[in-house]
């Protein structure tokens, strides 16, 4: 890596770790954007009699830290997990699952240290493709829609704050949706930087574990396009959960926990 890989790697901040518990082999959990670790209260109870259960707030968000100069790219929210794993100091491979934002970040984490995994659980991943890449007229229009609608977000911050207390007042699990002053420029520059300028097809493809997907058929953030596309790479096996939004549901949460294994 040099000497200079090394500096720069070695300012990447440690995240906080929002739990710890149980104990077994070690599964790490990585949430999306706008949340917490809050996201996988109905997962973690499922996983933690068999299994030590880390759960970790992602750059920005949570409790983790929000550095002034951070541009919220792909590569340092990597960067922040590498540390943040390197710090619990685990000593065996463990599996590592990620939500939405979360399933992204720890795709391409996996392409980095795949010695360290056993196997990679993406739970609702927001894979997208450019439109011109996709046959289809109905994938590609609606790969156009999540760029409309991004950039709307992005540009409105007020109506964006707003409609995220809205909606997290109505979900089941308390507090998974938050957007605010506090964290709009990491929400921002995230939702551009890596969620927007993804390279998640590429990153799955040169995974060398096993990798599962588990989605739900009404969940309005994912692009059929990316999940045909990863769907049929040999070292991934793709899970559907009828009548399952973006959140993990009770429903979905004993999915991923059987794909965890």
């Amino acid at each position: 890596m040099g000497w200079f890989g090394w500096t720069r790697k070695s300012k990447a901040p440690v995240l906080h770790v929002a739990s710890d518990v149980g104990t077994g082999p070690v599964v790490i959990l990585v949430h999306g954007i706008a949340s917490s670790s809050v996201t996988f209260e109905n997962l973690v109870p499922l996983l933690a009699p068999h299994h030590r259960v880390i759960s970790i707030d992602v750059l920005g968000f949570g409790e983790s830290p929000s550095p002034d100069e951070a541009a919220y790219t792909m590569e340092e929210h990597v960067e922040a997990l590498d540390a943040t794993i390197r710090s619990l100091k685990l000593k065996l491979r463990f599996v590592l699952v990620g939500h939405s934002l979360g399933s992204l970040i720890v795709a391409r984490y996996s392409t980095l240290h795949p010695r360290k995994l056993t196997k990679l659980v993406l739970v609702s991943p927001p894979i997208y493709v450019p439109p011109s890449a996709v046959s289809d007229p109905m994938d590609r229009a609606a790969l156009g829609i999540y760029s409309k609608v991004y950039e709307y977000l992005r540009g409105n911050k007020e109506f964006t704050i707003k409609a995220a207390t809205r909606l997290g007042r109505l979900s089941p699990i308390k507090n998974v949706l938050d957007v605010s002053e506090r964290n709009w420029r990491a929400f921002v520059y995230t939702l551009q930087n890596a969620i927007e300028s993804q390279t998640s097809v590429s990153d799955i493809a040169a995974v060398s574990v096993p990798v599962e997907v588990v989605y739900g058929t009404f969940d309005p953030f994912l692009a059929p396009a990316g999940l045909k596309i990863v769907g049929q790479m040999r070292h991934v096996t793709v899970h559907k959960v009828d009548a399952n939004d973006h959140l993990i549901r009770p429903r979905l949460a004993r999915v991923v926990a059987a794909a965890v294994g």
